[in-house]
């Protein structure tokens, strides 16, 4: 039985350890926090389950929270212009059929996963690593995947600006709420996602918490931006009262649905962070010359804005797994490592040049030409915006039409001749 260790007890690293664990594998998931200590502290940035992603996780038994959480069938985007222009928005379908895309806070989701994975015989070690420690454990165990990377582990990733060299800094802030007011004759389950050219991007959507079903309002903009109002890091009381300041000023709509909310639990249900979108080399190497295999947001990060985070770590986890079952008693060696990682990257690159679309989308200071007519058809036909909202579980497919200003132009003209328009 191959032996196979994870290094932290993310959605990537989990994910995976539970997919190896069925495949008969003998898997072991190091964490610097145990399933309690991940429940009880702080929040992280929120993310959405696509319903792809979903269906992935159904297939391993991990979605645990389905029945629980509000289940998402709609998003509606807004386009703020500013200097006077009117809102731009749409509303689209998030799946096909029954699909829907739920959010779950990562506290409770995490932790569920680390105590079933335990539960179903897989090994949790409660400790923190080092470098050091990987050069040991690399003797011990047939393949080491780093699936967290921040600290000294993080360091063993350089930046690869072959992938991506365009990082811009981001400051994020979060918070869960309740008593928000539904938007008059809708679902208050529909998500809502906001860019504003003066500012950042919003995203605003109902979500599973550990006290039950609320909203999380989360704000992206440039490091400096008019949405990165924390540079004192304030309380999470004053901090909702900006994020309420700043959707008054630049997301209207936002604020009449937010404007008597308050914090689900006090300063845990607060988040200030600052993220740098990037992309590194997969492998790493330690200091005995023996290799690791980071995954996830270890080697690609992108802007919070977009919501692919977990969509990222799913198709990964997915990757990964096909690639060490195809691989069988062989080696894990570092062309292994490279291969097994371009796998996962022929879904993460378009994944990225959707995020960097969204980064830079008003750096001219209009929109691209093409989105005028690009936001008249997802106004006028359910299709093109339901196409627009879909490519969020599947962003392969903006490279097809909405990316590319030719292919963008040929597709509505092939639509606007389905309705004889």
């Amino acid at each position: 039985m191959r032996k196979i260790l994870i290094i932290g007890a993310g959605h990537a690293g989990l994910h995976l350890a539970h997919g190896l664990l069925t495949e008969g594998y003998d898997v072991t998931v190091i964490t610097g926090q145990s399933s309690m200590e991940i429940r009880t502290g702080r929040a992280s940035i929120s993310q959405l389950t696509f319903p792809t992603a979903l269906n992935y996780e159904r297939g391993h038994n991990l979605d645990f929270w389905s029945a629980l959480s509000p289940q998402i069938r709609d998003q509606r985007v807004h386009l703020y212009p500013g200097a006077g222009n009117p809102v731009m928005s749409f509303s689209g379908r998030t799946g096909t059929g029954n699909d829907y895309m739920v959010s779950v806070d990562r506290r409770v989701k995490m932790a569920d996963w680390l105590e079933y994975f335990e539960d179903r015989g897989g090994k949790v070690v409660i400790h923190g690593v080092t470098v050091t420690d990987l050069d040991y454990f690399s003797r011990m165990f047939d393949l080491i995947v780093v699936a967290v990377g921040h600290g000294e582990l993080g360091q063993l990733f350089d930046r690869d600006e072959s992938r991506f060299s365009g990082a811009r800094p981001r400051s994020i802030a979060q918070a869960y709420i309740y008593d928000v007011w539904p938007e008059e004759g809708a679902d208050e389950n529909i998500g809502w996602a906001a860019s504003a050219a003066e500012a950042g991007n919003i995203i605003f959507m109902p979500v599973l918490s550990q006290e039950g079903p609320c909203h999380v309002l989360v704000m992206v903009d440039k490091r400096g931006g008019p949405m990165d109002a924390w540079p004192d890091r304030p309380g999470a009381e004053e901090q909702l009262r900006r994020m309420k300041d700043l959707t008054r000023q630049y997301t209207p709509e936002y604020f009449e649905r937010i404007k008597d909310a308050v914090l689900i639990d006090g300063k845990n249900s607060a988040l200030i962070e600052d993220l740098t979108p990037q992309v590194r080399n997969p492998v790493g190497t330690l200091p005995s010359g023996g290799k690791v295999l980071g995954m996830a947001d270890v080697v690609v990060t992108m802007d919070p804005y977009v919501g692919q985070s977990w969509n990222n770590s799913t198709r990964c986890a997915k990757a990964y797994l096909e690639s060490i079952i195809e691989h069988g008693d062989r080696e894990f060696d570092e062309e292994f490592l490279v291969r097994t990682f371009d796998r996962f990257w022929e879904f993460g690159l378009h994944n990225q040049l959707w995020s960097e679309m969204n980064s830079t989308m008003w750096d001219a200071g209009d929109l691209p030409p093409h989105f005028g007519e690009l936001l008249d058809g997802a106004q006028r036909y359910p299709e093109v915006a339901d196409r627009w909202i879909q490519g969020w579980d599947y962003p392969p497919d903006y490279g097809k039409w909405l990316l590319d200003p030719e292919k963008a132009l040929a597709y509505l003209a092939e639509v606007r001749a389905r309705h004889g328009a």
